[in-house]
């Protein structure tokens, strides 16, 4: 193959068009709805409702004249439409607790950086208590401080009682 047969690697591909254009969804709009879905899915009213409708749908084609009835015994078409139900549930669910995943690791990542800062937070506190207790041991205390006075009064008491011309004591 020649040299000037050869693609030139410094030069973008031109990009091939699609021929049918794809729809666009909104994400976030879809997993809202997902979610909304899912969240209903998962309750006592939508457990009744379905089984008041299955229900429904035996009795029908089972007590109702044979010309009004739709779907005979084996019941197919209350078994395909249940089938679909749970072929679009499935998806949506899943959806639905992925979002709750992600939801779930962004508040996870908040929790850490803030229990990191808590943690940095209250090492440097005890650093400052601990400083703090060691300038306090230096410190004097008010009963050394007392003491001392008493003692300082006592040698002034004694200076007072000599007469001016005694010479002090040892």
């Amino acid at each position: 193959m020649s040299a000037d047969r050869r693609p030139r690697l410094d030069t973008p591909r031109e990009t091939r068009r699609p021929l049918v254009r794809r729809p666009t969804v909104d994400a976030d709009a879809f997993g809202v709805f997902a979610e909304s879905f899912a969240r209903y899915m998962g309750t006592a009213k939508f457990l009744l409702w379905m089984t008041m409708f299955v229900a429904a749908w035996l009795a029908w084609n089972t007590l109702a004249p044979t010309d009004l009835r739709f779907d005979e015994f084996p019941f197919i078409f209350l078994t395909l439409m249940l089938s679909l139900q749970a072929s679009y549930a499935a998806p949506l669910i899943l959806l639905a607790q992925n979002r709750q995943e992600n939801r779930d690791k962004v508040l996870a990542e908040q929790d850490r950086r803030v229990n990191a800062q808590s943690q940095a937070d209250m090492e440097f506190l005890a650093r400052e208590v601990a400083s703090l207790r060691m300038a306090v041991g230096e410190v004097a205390t008010r009963d050394f401080l007392r003491s001392e006075l008493r003692g300082l009064m006592g040698d002034i008491e004694d200076l007072s009682r000599r007469a001016p011309g005694d010479e002090p004591g040892p």
